[in-house]
């Protein structure tokens, strides 16, 4: 059995639908599908009624964007088994996405007065469907456009690095006003969810682990595409520490992802899913 746990679909930034992607799981041989858009539970049930005509079981999820204050570093939380449309999901989570789809058209605007010939219009096109404008949906235009060949490479940095180590931040660049990480593991956990952080490596948030556990935080993202062994055997090390359920997912973004990723390719075997089932009856939610 595969098991994909950490998944994308054209809700938030991915380009395939979900039926889209079940089909694609399905050639893949994966047996079992975590959907987890950026905050939103959009087209969950959608989901699972198209998994189970598909003989595929869909694991309602979210990755929530989160904030680590303290150490100025952005901490995304996974939630699993997670109730669809949740007010308190949806209290926690609207804002942000309503802040994002304004900051892309500032975002949009700076290129239009930076002479880049491309339109609003043609990104809420691509972003149909969804929960608003991303900056891939604007890196999509800028290659139907001709100015780059890829989502990510020195356009995007350009455009939209956000700075850091001294450089100057991009030209589109628009910074956010992010949730804080532990309020969004206590959220999840109210709206029926099991909390996992996600990519601990990626954004280097393996400090703060011991703060999400005390928050209420039930699991770690070990397997991932951008974990180095050395992150996975740090996040393995912690969750053996704090009793976390140790999870895994590739991350898909088809083509609006960092790297080409098959579905399945970091599963973390039907053990998870098990000790992920368990730790919501034990929740109690």
């Amino acid at each position: 059995m595969k098991v994909e746990l950490h998944c994308h679909t054209n809700i938030s930034d991915c380009p395939l639908s979900i039926e889209a992607v079940l089909e694609l799981a399905l050639e893949q041989g994966v047996t079992h599908l975590a959907v987890t858009n950026h905050d939103t539970t959009k087209g969950l049930e959608e989901a699972i009624e198209t998994g189970k005509a598909l003989g595929i079981e869909v694991i309602p999820g979210i990755e929530v964007s989160g904030y680590d204050f303290s150490r100025e570093r952005r901490v995304h939380i996974l939630g699993y088994f997670i109730q669809p449309g949740h007010w308190k999901i949806d209290a926690l989570c609207q804002p942000l996405l309503e802040q994002r789809h304004r900051a892309s058209r500032k975002m949009v605007e700076r290129l239009l007065a930076a002479g880049y010939e491309i339109s609003w219009e043609r990104c809420l096109e691509l972003a149909e469907g969804g929960t608003g404008v991303y900056k891939q949906h604007i890196m999509q235009a800028l290659i139907e456009a001709g100015y780059t060949d890829s989502i990510y490479g020195p356009l995007y940095k350009k455009l939209f690095s956000r700075g850091q180590n001294g450089e100057e931040p991009g030209i589109a660049y628009i910074p956010m006003n992010y949730i804080e990480a532990k309020t969004a593991v206590k959220v999840i956990r109210l709206a029926g969810g099991v909390p996992v952080l996600a990519h601990p490596g990626q954004y280097r948030n393996f400090e703060m682990v011991l703060e999400l556990v005390e928050a209420g935080l039930e699991g770690i993202e070990v397997w991932h595409p951008l974990h180095t062994e050395e992150h996975e055997q740090q996040a393995a090390k912690l969750a053996g520490e704090y009793d976390l359920v140790m999870t895994g997912g590739s991350d898909f973004h088809g083509s609006y992802g960092e790297a080409p990723v098959l579905l399945g390719s970091k599963s973390p075997g039907i053990e998870a899913i098990e000790s992920l089932k368990l730790r919501k009856e034990r929740l109690g939610v």
